[in-house]
């Protein structure tokens, strides 16, 4: 399912428009980035959580050289699903 799929789904369940449910859709994305940004952890109890994780520097292989190179370590979104979310996957 892509974004337009997704808007399609939740406004057909909502009753809400399209261009609307479009701008809920593009308002939680933005609140979700910029609480991460801020080093805050997004909770959905029963769907999950988002959280930033700090990844480590590490070795890697140039695919085009062959040599070796080191990969900067950085902050990466992480995101951790709920029991409920999990339960209806499986």
């Amino acid at each position: 399912m892509n974004k337009k799929e997704l808007i399609e789904a939740v406004s057909t369940k909502t009753g809400l428009t399209k261009k609307d449910t479009g701008i809920v859709l593009d308002s939680f994305i933005e609140t979700i980035g910029e609480a991460l940004n801020k080093g805050d952890v997004v909770r959905l109890v029963g769907f999950g959580t988002f959280m930033v994780a700090n990844r480590k520097q590490r070795r890697g292989v140039n695919p085009r050289t062959k040599q070796s190179i080191m990969i900067p370590g950085g902050r990466v979104p992480k995101f951790v699903a709920g029991k409920d979310l999990k339960d209806k996957v499986s």
